[in-house]
């Protein structure tokens, strides 16, 4: 084993609130390394001794099928469009999901992680086979010469409480995992093989290039997808960004069809780029650094040698035609305009951050800024800008600043007066000299938020500073993203000087689209249709020298909500208090309040959470509405406000949550009681006004139309329609808000406020512990070979899930599938086949492995809050479900320990298994606008009953008395 080049324990700059210890590493390879000692992974005493584990997991590799693969979530962060279902869940009375200990006097428990950063990334996909460098990521799961079976890593993962992922960025691939603390060495021993023997199996080639393209299929409706390859497209020819990074069946296989060896493509692409110089690895584990150093030596020292990766600035052709302006068909119904300027790459300059500087100005939102001017107008609603995180945002051959305003009606018929008013504001920023003191408001802030770092789940920290270990000198490897330092206003005006429309990109992204328009085009990727127009030079003249600035501009005032106290509130309570769960400390008619001191993280942060119930809210259709316009309208009033304490990192959410309006504060304790009474003071005297009623109106609308455009969240809808006893459909709170006039809503709020109070309920009791544990359990054991046989092996399609449900207290288990291919009825089939086989599979579950998944999910039960936001989430859940259960997860885990395989056999028979006379099953389709619905009547023949009538079957359903 080679010895390492070098080692520093001292270089990188750590929070003073940090007590994790970090060793850099660089290998004679080239592969630079920084591991991370956590004290607190261990905190109940050093790793026991796993002597049979390796001699188990190779017993495992010849057992399993070749044609399996690993569960790794693929993903793409490239214009990624995630499929939330945006809290739905906790909005109908369930709880996230459970992995801590609350109030234990049994050690919690974090895990361990790694992730590798490979410098190349899309940008490297030779011009005949677009998405190679993604499709590389995906073949890189499927087996080494070590572990040749392709769920080999996936499945020791699994097994041990861990998960995988992996993203292809422009210039950089990224890999990643967690797992239980035991199980690092043997994860990174399999982990390592991908960057050292990757087999590349030809055989499973196929397979991955249909997971590519259902990946690809799952953001072809997102909007955001759209535009970045509308982008990619008219680019300027032969620039890097001018491709198709996701990559999907027809660009790999035409690819094969034109004579172009794939596999050998991938291996020339492997060999060229994944050694050790291009390789940047982080490691966070509770053992010693020494130990974590002989691991690194161990299993990543066969990683080819090659040159250190130097990522340079690089001067090229312009990324795109100016004076062109473009139009793209949304598929959500919005009027979005994005302008975008290209600025020299600014890697060098990450601790003046001039772009974030202007992004801060000319996304301000109080008074005398570029939006609040706007809303005045009645042009839009909101405004961001600024370079963004993503590879094509921050590349080494530019940086790509956007401003997005999300336009009104009114705002899309000016449009060009609003691209008239940016100029207008921009001319000011050049015209007034850079201001020192708001660049010291910035260091200010960022020095804060680095001095008191709220502490990231292990896995989203190592990919953090494995990213920023190819951005940052590696003193700065933490610090790199808070450093304000050097302030210069020469470059920032340097930086200013690029903001001119000759080098300005505009996209106006809306359904307000001429379709019988002769100059429609179409993307080849997305099949999108847009228009490409000259904007008249008279225009872009005008923008280039503005003539007046409106006297409605001028710079922001000083933050009043940047703190100054940083002392803790906790100092007079000693270490060993038992005050772990929140106490009731008010208990009167009309209100309930908890409280709990944080004597675990230290940290001058405060969250508080209010739950306020307004009677009659929510009590009809009608009301239902008219509360969604109140809440909309009173963030809109306080909107200026809110913006100063965000940005002083105090933020704030306020939201309809069932008959309720929920309000909560987080962030930085000094200024938060300041903030909370001008929010309280603000809402009891908040009267509505006539030209924000329309704006408002005018989103909300648009807001309901676009709530079911992702088959995943629709699925959900329509389940939790089924489900709850009062659901307002939307298409019918489309109709009512049409009706809706400002006296309406004029009349509507004081009757509103009249019936605010904090809600005052009985402890209704303890639910079935062992059954959420068992039905948890099942979980565990069934998610690997779910996704193996429903995705790898029958390709489905890309999305492939099963989690229990919580619905008001009720217990459910869900089987999701999302597909482009086969219908919702083959769907149901195939899912109903998987689930005949689990009695096959539960049965024969060897002990050992049965006993992995348990203690993994235990240890996950156990698993420590990583901040004081994380615990808050969960103590606020106790309580609005109100359930107060503050040591669920400890209970959970006890409970744990004392399940059998022959419960969780039970509880299948009893609840999944077809033949079971008990089982009850709710089925939801969602069918895309070009599918035979006709075929739904297949399941009637088999017995199944069709909903034709949402609201007639609830009327004559019973049911369960309302627990929350």
């Amino acid at each position: 084993m080679a010895a390492a080049v070098s080692r520093d324990d001292e270089l990188v700059v750590k929070s003073p609130s940090d007590n994790r210890s970090y060793r850099l590493l660089r290998l004679a390879n080239g592969l630079c390394a920084l591991l991370i000692h956590d004290p607190e992974i261990y905190a109940d005493g050093g790793p026991a001794p796993k002597p049979n584990e390796d001699v188990d997991m190779d017993d495992g590799d010849d057992e399993e099928d070749d044609d399996e693969e690993d569960d790794e979530e693929y993903s793409d962060e490239e214009g990624e469009d995630d499929d939330d279902e945006e809290g739905e869940e906790d909005e109908d009375g369930s709880e996230p999901k459970r992995k801590k200990d609350k109030g234990s006097s049994e050690p919690v428990i974090k895990k361990a992680a790694a992730a590798v950063c490979v410098g190349m990334g899309s940008f490297a996909d030779p011009p005949k086979a677009h998405g190679l460098a993604h499709f590389l990521e995906h073949m890189l799961f499927m087996g080494s010469s070590v572990f040749p079976d392709e769920n080999e890593y996936d499945s020791y993962l699994s097994k041990h409480g861990g998960s995988s992922n992996a993203f292809t960025e422009t210039e950089y691939t990224c890999y990643h995992f967690e797992v239980n603390r035991e199980y690092l060495k043997g994860a990174l021993d399999r982990f390592s093989q991908f960057f050292v023997s990757p087999l590349v199996k030809a055989e499973a080639m196929d397979r991955e290039i249909l997971a590519v393209d259902s990946e690809f299929n799952q953001v072809l409706q997102s909007d955001s997808c759209r535009l970045y390859q509308l982008q990619s497209h008219t680019c300027s020819q032969g620039h890097p960004l001018n491709r198709f990074t996701w990559g999907n069946n027809k660009s790999l296989s035409n690819a094969m069809g034109s004579g172009i060896n794939l596999r050998e493509e991938i291996l020339q692409m492997y060999m060229s780029n994944y050694h050790g110089g291009m390789m940047k690895l982080v490691i966070i584990g509770g053992e010693p650094l020494d130990t974590l150093e002989a691991w690194t030596m161990e299993l990543f020292s066969e990683v080819k040698a090659g040159p250190l990766l130097e990522i340079s600035p690089k001067t090229d052709m312009p990324f795109w035609k100016s004076g062109k302006l473009h139009k793209l068909e949304a598929v959500r119904d919005v009027h979005s305009l994005f302008l975008s300027w290209t600025l020299p790459c600014l890697h060098k300059e990450y601790m003046k951050k001039p772009e974030d500087y202007l992004a801060h100005l000319l996304g301000h939102e109080g008074k005398g800024s570029l939006l609040y001017f706007l809303k005045a107008k009645g042009w839009a609603s909101t405004l961001s800008a600024g370079v963004g995180t993503g590879g094509t945002q921050r590349s080494s051959y530019a940086y790509i600043f956007e401003m997005s305003i999300r336009l009104s009606d009114s705002g899309l018929k000016n449009l060009f007066e609003v691209i008239t008013a940016v100029y207008q504001y921009i001319n000011l920023l050049k015209q007034s000299e850079p201001q020192e003191w708001i660049f010291k408001e910035l260091q200010d802030i960022g020095y804060m938020e680095f001095r008191f770092a709220e502490e990231q789940p292990p896995d989203d920290y190592v990919v953090d500073l494995a990213e920023n270990m190819l951005f940052y000198s590696e003193k700065h490897i933490i610090s790199g993203e808070y450093i304000y330092e050097g302030w210069e206003p020469e470059l920032v005006k340097h930086v200013l000087s690029f903001f001119h429309p000759d080098n300005m990109r505009v996209d106006i992204l809306s359904r307000s689209f001429d379709k019988q328009s002769q100059a429609i085009r179409c993307e080849p990727w997305f099949g999108s249709q847009y228009i490409e127009e000259d904007i008249p030079s008279s225009l872009i003249e005008s923008w280039r020298n503005p003539v007046e600035i409106d006297g409605n501009f001028h710079l922001p005032r000083k933050n009043e909500y940047i703190p100054g106290d940083f002392s803790l509130r906790n100092a007079s309570i000693p270490k060993s208090s038992n005050d772990d769960n929140p106490r009731c400390i008010v208990d009167e008619p009309f209100i309930k309040l908890w409280h709990k001191m944080d004597i675990t993280f230290n940290v001058p942060r405060a969250n508080a959470y209010f739950l306020i119930s307004v009677k009659d809210g929510c009590s009809s259709l009608r009301n239902s509405v008219l509360t969604d316009l109140f809440a909309n309208l009173l963030k809109d009033e306080l909107n200026e406000v809110l913006y100063q304490a965000y940005v002083a990192k105090l933020e704030t959410s306020l939201s309809v949550v069932g008959s309720n309006l929920e309000l909560k504060l987080y962030g930085y304790n000094d200024k938060l009681a300041i903030l909370l009474s001008h929010i309280l003071a603000a809402s009891q005297s908040f009267s509505p006004k006539i030209d924000r009623f329309e704006v408002i109106k005018e989103d909300l609308e648009r807001a309901y139309r676009n709530t079911n455009m992702k088959p995943m969240s629709h699925s959900t809808y329509l389940r939790l329609q089924f489900l709850r006893q009062i659901f307002w459909d939307v298409n019918e709170k489309l109709k009512v808000l049409a009706t809706l006039t400002f006296p309406d809503l004029a009349a509507f709020v004081p009757e509103l406020l009249s019936q605010v109070y904090f809600p005052v309920e009985q402890d209704i009791g303890k639910e079935s512990t062992r059954l959420r544990a068992i039905t948890d359990l099942f979980s565990n054991i069934i998610e690997e070979p779910c996704f193996d046989q429903l995705r790898t092996k029958e390709q489905l399609g890309y999305t492939v899930d099963s989690s229990p449900r919580m619905t008001y207290r009720l217990l459910a288990y869900c089987f999701r599938v999302m597909s482009s291919k086969y219908s919702p009825v083959y769907l149901q089939s195939r899912i109903d086949n998987f689930i005949d086989g689990l009695s096959a599979l539960l049965d024969g579950l060897e002990e050992e492995t049965f006993e992995h998944h348990k203690s993994g999910l235990i240890a996950q039960k156990l698993e420590k809050d990583p901040s004081l936001s994380y615990q808050t989430g969960d103590y606020w859940s106790q309580i609005t479900d109100k359930r107060y259960m503050f040591d669920m997860s400890k209970l959970e885990a006890e409970e744990l320990r004392t399940v059998g395989k022959e419960d969780v056999i039970s509880w299948y028979n009893t609840y999944i298994r077809s033949s079971s006379p008990t089982r009850r099953r709710l089925a939801i389709h969602v069918y895309g606008c070009n599918s035979d619905i006709a075929e739904a009547a297949k399941l009637q023949e088999q017995s199944w009953t069709a909903i034709d009538d949402v609201e007639s079957l609830k009327g004559s359903s019973q049911f369960y008395p309302s627990l929350c």
